[in-house]
Order: C-alpha cells, then sequence, then structure tokens
C-alpha cells in the first residue's frame, strides 16, 4: 500500500508500576533517517528500538521520543553503610567523652549523616523492560503507519488524476503532430514560390525537404514511451513495496521525453501543450517527494 512520509503515532504501555511512553514523528526524506531520544537508564535499549523502527518505516526522516517512569515499589532501595555508620558513631562518642556531653545518641542522629543511608534504584529486568517498551513502540507504529496509509492514498489518487490528465493532453499533441509536418510543407511551397516568382515548383526536391524536417521533428517514439511510462506509474502504485524511489525515476524519465518532443517540434500549440505537461509533472515530483 502507498505510504506518505509524514506521521504521527504515539504507543503507550503501563504494567506493574511501569509506564512508557512513545511518540513517533515522521517527515519527508530522500533516505532513512532514525533519530530516537531514549531515557538514559534505559539506553542499552536503543539499538531494539532502531531495529524495529527501520523494518517498519523504509524511507523518511523519522523522530522517536521515548519517555519512562517506574512508580513501583520495587524501583527504590535503601542502602545501610554501616562502616561509615560505625565511624560516624565512633566519632561521635569521642567527642561525647572529651567534652563530657550529655549522651543523646539514637538511631535519628547517626541515620541523619550524610551516606548513612542512600537511596538507590533497583537493577531492572532488562528484558521485562523491553517487552512492556517494545509494544509500547509497535503501538506507535501501528498508528503512524495508519496515517501514512490515509495520507498515501491521498496521494495516490492527486497522481493518478494528474496522470490521466497529461495522457489527455499527450492525445492532443498526437493529433496535432501530423499537421506539423503538413504546415511545413505548405510555408516551404509559398517560400519558393515567393523566391522564384513562379507558380510551378520542384516537387521532387520539396518531397525531399519535407521529409527530411519530418524526420528530424517526429516525435512518435517520444509519445510511446511517454505513454508507456504513465501505464508503469499506474502499474507501480498497485506494488505492496515502497514506490518512492521507482516513481522520482519514471518522472525524470517523463520530464526527459516531453523535453525532447518540446525541442524537435518547431509548432506553437504543442509548444503550449508541453508546457501544460511539464506543470503537471512539476506538480506530480511536488507530491512524490512525500511517498515513501
Amino acid at each position: 500500500m502507498i505510504k506518505s512520509m509524514t506521521g504521527f503515532g504515539r504507543g503507550e504501555k503501563r504494567e506493574d508500576g511501569k509506564e512508557f511512553v512513545v511518540e513517533i514523528k515522521t517527515v519527508n526524506h530522500r533516505y532513512s533517517d532514525i533519530y530516537i531520544k531514549i531515557p538514559r537508564q534505559i539506553s542499552f535499549l536503543e539499538d531494539r528500538v532502531r531495529d524495529v523502527v527501520s523494518k517498519r518505516i523504509s524511507r523518511g526522516k523519522a523522530d522517536v521520543f521515548i519517555s519512562y517512569d517506574n512508580y513501583g515499589e520495587d524501583s527504590r532501595k535503601v542502602i545501610f553503610d554501616e562502616a561509615l555508620a560505625k565511624a560516624y558513631l565512633n566519632a561521635v562518642e569521642q567527642l561525647r567523652d572529651k567534652y563530657g556531653l550529655k549522651d543523646d545518641i539514637s538511631v535519628s542522629l547517626i541515620s541523619g549523616f550524610p551516606d548513612v543511608l542512600r537511596v538507590e534504584k533497583e537493577e531492572e529486568d532488562a528484558e521485562k523492560l523491553w517487552e512492556l517498551l517494545g509494544e509500547a513502540v509497535e503501538n506507535a507504529l501501528d498508528a503512524l503507519v495508519s496515517m501514512r496509509e490515509i495520507e498515501g492514498q491521498e496521494l495516490k489518487k492527486n497522481v493518478l488524476e494528474k496522470a490521466d490528465c497529461i495522457e489527455g493532453i499527450l492525445a492532443e499533441i498526437t493529433k496535432r503532430a501530423p499537421n506539423v509536418v503538413y504546415e511545413y510543407k505548405k510555408r516551404l511551397e509559398n517560400r519558393i514560390k515567393e523566391l522564384l516568382d513562379q507558380q510551378t515548383v520542384d516537387e521532387s526536391r520539396i518531397a525531399m525537404e519535407v521529409a527530411i524536417f519530418a524526420d528530424r521533428c517526429s516525435i512518435d517514439e517520444e509519445l510511446v514511451r511517454l505513454g508507456s511510462h504513465i501505464n508503469q506509474l499506474r502499474e507501480t502504485f498497485n506494488l505492496e513495496q515502497p514506490v518512492g524511489r521507482k516513481l522520482d525515476f519514471l518522472l525524470q524519465e517523463m520530464n526527459r521525453e516531453i523535453n525532447t518532443i518540446g525541442s524537435k517540434a518547431s509548432d506553437l500549440e504543442i509548444t503550449r501543450y508541453v508546457v501544460e505537461v511539464k506543470s503537471e509533472l512539476e506538480k506530480i515530483r511536488e507530491q512524490i517527494q512525500n511517498i515513501e
């Protein structure tokens, strides 16, 4: 299915006090470019996230934002530094004995000294974290891809409408092309008559000049190739794989053919048609820049 390169998706996963929120934003880009912003404490999962995203997004710039909170009871633990507490206790006792101070040493006193008790984050199960984060990432990707597919269908519809328009213009060029040679023949005859100031001219000479002109300005091959490219464009939209690069190549070929027609056909009406086709091709180019 045709996908746009522009989209947004959000996924969440909450379990056992752990909460992951993943947001993915994509825009058009010539290649695949994935940027991931992930909390430092779970940065070891970044490569896994990148692998999952790259399998679902083959082209475009993707910004992946991940937030993680752990509200579970097992998220923190208190560490008692026994050696440090003993050192504090010895120092307090020395102070008491030396100055004859009141003995009010208590648990609350010792525990209040710096670093006797400290809070540390519990080491978490990496596979369990990935199980939750992976689901959040997939949820975000599902939402993103859905949006990209919807916009992709709109882009497909728009491009095919313009392809139909181009096909109609090419039909007019095809009808007009034979008249170019005929009108050249008439102009040549009239010019020769004016130069020779007589009513009879060498028909064989004119026929030879017309044949040379007809061969030089023939656009039959270009019209056939353009028609073939339009058919290929329609067929490409039915492929299941990403088609953006192929469409871009086809468009380059179509531009090359219409430019050749413009340079070979010395006819104002055909030139006007060529300008119309190039205008439609430029509109298509703008659209396919956003197709994956």
